[in-house]
């Protein structure tokens, strides 16, 4: 399945959307396209491609609120600075999260914009991968490999049954 852009398809049938975000060029910030890739696979190979929908971008924008209509969940892969551990999976909600600009969002912002078009939200969860390098041109650091098996596993138990999502969000 190919890389969508945001407002593609938004809505296409796929009942669960993941989002993973990115820079291939800037070291551990390749997490979420890596991941994007193993997924792509994994999903191939489980015949769960028709179930979820991947998306995969350098950065969330205001458009990506399209791509929830009509889920029933969301879940936000992303790479972390200062992650408390390898993967932190938890839950989010709608904010009005301040920002300098409407080019690069935090996702709590992309549920928020959904909801001020009247949407209504699915379950929405944020998966951040811990990264240590985040310089240009660098490949994808050893402990982020690490990091990124660690968070295939997490994302396989949750779209093999995606209600159990809240049992395995931190504090949930």
């Amino acid at each position: 399945m190919p890389a969508k852009h945001p407002g593609d398809l938004a809505g296409d049938g796929a009942p669960v959307v993941v989002f993973c975000i990115g820079n291939p060029s800037r070291g551990d910030d390749a997490l979420g396209p890596h991941i994007h890739g193993q997924l792509e696979n994994w999903l191939k190979s489980a015949g769960l491609d028709a179930t979820v929908e991947l998306i995969e971008d350098f950065q969330l924008q205001i458009e990506h609120a399209l791509d929830l209509a009509g889920r029933q969940l969301a879940i936000f892969v992303d790479a972390g600075v200062e992650t408390p551990a390898p993967v932190v999976f938890r839950r989010l909600a709608a904010s009005t999260v301040a920002t300098h600009s409407t080019h690069a969002l935090p996702p709590e912002s992309v549920l928020q914009v959904a909801l001020q078009m009247g949407m209504p939200l699915p379950p929405a969860y944020v998966l951040c991968v811990r990264g240590e390098s985040f310089a240009l041109g660098e490949p994808l650091s050893p402990a982020a490999r690490t990091s990124a098996a660690m968070a295939m596993q997490l994302l396989k138990n949750v779209l093999e049954a995606p209600e159990s999502a809240g049992h395995l969000a931190a504090g949930g």
